[in-house]
């Protein structure tokens, strides 16, 4: 079985996010959403509030696709989480060149501690480039129309958050 692990904080998560684990479930028989408990980030989402979100938009995805997804929190190295889990493959989504030189590096450093597991990147789909979800909820905060970014459960979720 080839499992796969996706990492992110997913505060919330995106349609950008949603395709990349669309796509990811092509590559693999079982993929890992990984959880990252980054308490540096300071999430408008708690951790059981970020798994959830994502246990609720990949159920239909799972379905659809044959894959297993399991969202699993995690707050260790990545490496570490990806042989907790059982993954070969680490999943990372690109917008952006800003975001390769990073991810380029991540490479780099989880290949010295473990090279057995691979890294593969894919390109988010061109219509969900721009989408972060630091953006998202700027955007949410100053009441603006998140739609064209997240599902209408997690816009909810983000209205219901900055109602309080």
């Amino acid at each position: 079985m080839r499992i796969g692990l996706y990492p992110g904080t997913f505060d919330p998560v995106t349609l950008g996010h949603l395709d990349i684990i669309r796509r990811a479930c092509s590559l693999v028989d079982k993929l890992v959403i990984g959880v990252a408990i980054n308490r540096d980030k300071g999430p408008l989402f708690s951790l059981e509030e970020r798994v959830a979100m994502i246990e609720a938009e990949c159920t239909a995805l799972s379905e659809q696709t044959g894959c297993e997804i399991i969202a699993h929190p995690f707050e260790n190295l990545l490496i570490h989480c990806a042989k907790d889990v059982g993954a070969s493959l680490i999943i990372r989504g690109l917008r952006a060149v800003a975001d390769f030189e990073y991810e380029y590096q991540m490479v780099g450093m989880n290949r010295q501690l473990d090279d057995s597991v691979e890294t593969v990147f894919l390109m988010a789909e061109a219509q969900h480039q721009a989408i972060a979800s630091k953006l998202v909820k700027e955007i949410a905060r100053l009441d603006g129309d998140v739609s064209k970014f997240v599902s209408p459960a997690v816009k909810a979720a983000l209205e219901n958050r900055l109602k309080k």
